[in-house]
């Protein structure tokens, strides 16, 4: 494999190449039109779409904010992080938090925070090594 590159996706090309990862994590998302027109959208709240490049080809994704509530402070939040199925256990998720962790201390947040769900073990035991504990549980209700 190639060396990996982490570089912003800014450009509805670069944020339409993210698609074949993040359709394996939001598989909801049913075209990378609809990616690009969400993505823009959540820039508006501060997303920011942070991609492993190999080559040509987008294999890892994180997509970020960066917040402020009163259980926090001021923190980063992780909304998405995903690597390809093929490139995992190669450390580009741990590459992707490192640089996502160190955006954060530059913008001053001291603590960065995510949600998963309970039956992804393996992310679970992905996020333990990396050094980030469980702290809570995340409850959400449909309101439609």
């Amino acid at each position: 494999m190639s060396a990996v590159a982490l570089r912003f996706a800014d450009t509805d090309a670069d944020i339409g190449a993210c698609f074949a990862v993040l359709h394996q994590l939001r598989p909801h998302i049913a075209t990378s039109a609809e990616l690009v027109a969400r993505v823009q959208r959540q820039r508006g709240h501060g997303y920011r779409l942070l991609a492993a490049w190999c080559d040509a080809q987008v294999v890892g994704v994180a997509g970020y904010r960066m917040q402020e509530n009163l259980i926090h402070g001021r923190f980063v939040y992780v909304d998405d992080l995903v690597v390809l199925d093929r490139e995992r256990r190669g450390g580009i998720g741990a590459a992707l938090l490192d640089a996502v962790a160190a955006d954060a201390r530059a913008d001053g947040r001291a603590r960065m925070t995510l949600d998963t769900g309970l039956d992804n073990a393996l992310g679970q035991r992905f996020y333990f090594r990396w050094g980030l504990l469980a702290t809570g549980l995340h409850f959400s209700r449909g309101l439609a």
